[in-house]
């Protein structure tokens, strides 16, 4: 064990003795000072501690207090879409034929129809479009029509959060969301400083031209995204993505991501593309439009489960799927103004009858990409010690990034004894840090533990948060250890 390793355990030793005199309101001395360091009050955080198998907390800090979670709001999300909808939930896409099919050839229209699958990966839309040529239409005498209709939406501006419309954790829900509405690019930097970085972009989105003028630079790697930057404008041959800056040649390959058009558009873009991929030909267009009634299924897709829906929305922290979601839990709310309003309504109600406390808690899109979600750390634990006494429970502990191992919390507690105990959703916004989730003790007992901090200077207070995880972790569920 190395000597890092040793003076950790003392101090986790020490936290263990505190305990036995410490107050249901105080912090843990470790927390305390970390976040005196990061110049951070105790007054501008939220905390809950509870073993799954107790009756009531053994910490409580401001936990009655609703307060911004950031991405900790998709365990809100994540546990009502469980509970109305059940972890072997699943969505299908539908296709069919508006004529009919005489040697090869649709006489009408195709019609792609959305069932508000937050997974539909151009993959699977591949896939589906390969089965219609093996089912014998090769050329379309009509339009490939899209309908999105599934979902009732609210206007979405994707440029609303923080000016940067590109960026993917700012892409809106849709009723046809195909592959998260993201364009992967591949860069690979040259051996030589001021020549081009090779760019490959996948899906193909037919239409949109890509404008390449990253450069090779010189030096270490460091933060590889800074000096990137992409932008949308209007070309030639119709819509342009320009991409600018610098990637140092010592980064090798890396892959970033954008979001250049808007869910309706890219489905346009990726279905044009992959009907001319898997051989087909259309005398009209791909557009967006409504499937007739009367039409019945050529073909129809089934996505992945609830469950693995949601463990791709928390590990990685998708903010599209989070909105999907939430949209899909207000279809059967008829009176809301939208489905998002109608989720949020739904999600409140789920709560509530559930014996959850509900003070405070605003939901505007489920995802904690917000200004104005609310949640305090008493509603989050007592949401994850209900997780723990439901059927779905595996299912949604699974879902949670484990600290020091994988998904978002894979820096998290990584040189530490307690590495691999936490499975915590993890939130970071300007002004907001948080996490939520579950640790198991060095003694082998499961607790909730929350931690939410609004303060100008949150950005700083990991070292707390990962020291309330290691208290948890050390203290070995029991009061009066020493």
């Amino acid at each position: 064990m190395t000597l890092r390793s040793l003076c950790r355990l003392s101090a986790l030793f020490l936290l263990s003795c505190w305990l036995a005199t410490a107050g249901a309101d105080e912090l843990p001395p470790s927390v305390r000072q970390a976040l005196e360091a990061a110049h951070v009050s105790p007054a501008d955080v939220g905390v809950w501690v509870q073993p799954v198998d107790a009756d009531k907390p053994r910490l409580q800090v401001n936990a009655g207090r609703a307060m911004n979670p950031a991405s900790v709001m998709k365990v809100v999300t994540a546990f009502v879409a469980f509970e109305r909808l059940g972890p072997a939930y699943t969505w299908t896409t539908r296709i069919a034929a508006g004529g009919p099919v005489v040697s090869g050839v649709l006489d009408g229209n195709l019609y792609v129809t959305g069932g508000a699958d937050p997974m539909l990966t151009h993959e699977r839309m591949w896939k589906l479009l390969r089965q219609v040529r093996a089912l014998g239409i090769e050329t379309i005498r009509g339009d490939i029509v899209l309908d999105g209709s599934a979902l009732r939406l609210p206007p979405h501006d994707p440029g609303a959060f923080d000016g940067k419309p590109l960026r993917p954790y700012n892409s809106g829900a849709y009723g046809l969301l195909m592959h998260f509405n993201t364009l992967q690019l591949r860069l690979v930097p040259s051996e030589t400083a001021g020549e081009a970085v090779a760019v490959a972009a996948s899906p193909t989105l037919k239409g949109l031209e890509i404008d390449n003028r990253i450069r090779t630079a010189p030096g270490s790697c460091g933060v590889w995204y800074g000096n990137l930057e992409a932008a949308m404008d209007i070309g030639a041959n119709g819509p342009r993505l320009l991409l600018q800056g610098t990637l140092p040649a010592s980064c090798g390959q890396r892959d970033w991501a954008t979001a250049p058009l808007s869910p309706e558009q890219y489905g346009v873009a990726l279905v044009a593309a992959l009907w001319n991929e898997v051989g087909g030909r259309i005398e009209g267009t791909v557009r967006s439009g409504v499937t007739p009634l009367e039409l019945r299924p050529l073909l129809v897709d089934t996505s992945p489960t609830l469950a693995e829906v949601i463990r791709e929305m928390n590990k990685w922290s998708s903010n599209v799927i989070a909105r999907e979601l939430l949209a899909n839990l207000g279809i059967d709310s008829p009176a809301a103004i939208d489905m998002v309003a109608g989720g949020a309504q739904v999600a409140r109600d789920q709560l509530a009858a559930d014996g959850i406390a509900t003070a405070g808690l605003t939901l505007e899109n489920g995802s904690g990409l917000s200004r104005i979600e609310r949640v305090s750390a008493r509603t989050l634990g007592e949401i994850l010690l209900a997780a723990w006494r439901r059927p779905f429970m595996p299912e949604f502990i699974a879902s949670l990034p484990i600290a020091g191992q994988d998904g978002t919390a894979r820096g998290r507690l990584y040189d530490s004894p307690a590495r691999g105990s936490a499975h915590i959703k993890t939130g970071s916004i300007n002004g907001v840090k948080s996490f939520a989730g579950y640790v198991l003790d060095h003694n082998g007992r499961r607790h909730v533990v929350v931690m939410l901090v609004n303060h100008p200077e949150a950005s700083g207070t990991q070292a707390a948060q990962d020291a309330l995880l290691e208290w948890v972790w050390a203290t070995g569920g029991e009061k009066s250890a020493r």
